[in-house]
């Protein structure tokens, strides 16, 4: 048995509680409600310490390892979601198309929202293909005030124009 560590991290957007086990981390999740800060387990503080240089602007990649559980599909999904660089955003269509089947961005959309691990396994980078903001489960506020840190809409208003 692998017991479940958890820690909670203050961020501008509020609280994430992170889970994870000596394999990896299982669940970075934001709770809209206010925490008490604990000692964060010796296996999480990596995890913590990224995640506080990412919310600081100084990292744009994650060198953790993760212990997600989900169905093929939706590994598949999230290990797409991985290779979505810092500052970019893809659409739902373009994310079923680099899984293999474009019909299929009903099906993405799901997984992507499912996501267990935010930032990390970067889902906000996908938006809407008319370049709006639609479906992030910590709320669209979140969604965009992530993209705004990355820069990721200098890219898309070229496509798409100011919002």
């Amino acid at each position: 048995m692998n017991p479940i560590k958890r820690a909670f991290l203050k961020t501008p957007l509020g609280y994430l509680e992170i889970n994870g086990t000596e394999r990896g981390i299982s669940k970075i999740e934001f709770l809209n409600f206010r925490v008490r800060i604990n000692r964060v387990p010796a296996s999480l503080k990596p995890c913590v310490e990224q995640l506080k240089e990412y919310f600081q602007g100084k990292r744009h990649s994650f060198s953790i390892d993760l212990d997600l559980s989900g169905s093929s599909f939706q590994l598949n999904v999230w290990n797409e979601l991985i290779n979505i660089p810092y500052g970019t955003t893809i659409s739902y269509l373009e994310l079923a198309r680099r899984v293999g089947d474009i019909k299929a961005f009903r099906a993405v959309g799901g997984a992507n929202g499912a996501n267990p691990v935010v930032i990390v396994v970067p889902c906000h980078r996908v938006i809407g293909i008319d370049g709006k903001l639609v479906g992030y489960g910590g709320g669209i506020k979140r969604k965009k005030w992530l993209l705004e840190l990355e820069h990721a809409f200098s890219q898309r208003d070229l496509f798409y124009g100011k919002s």
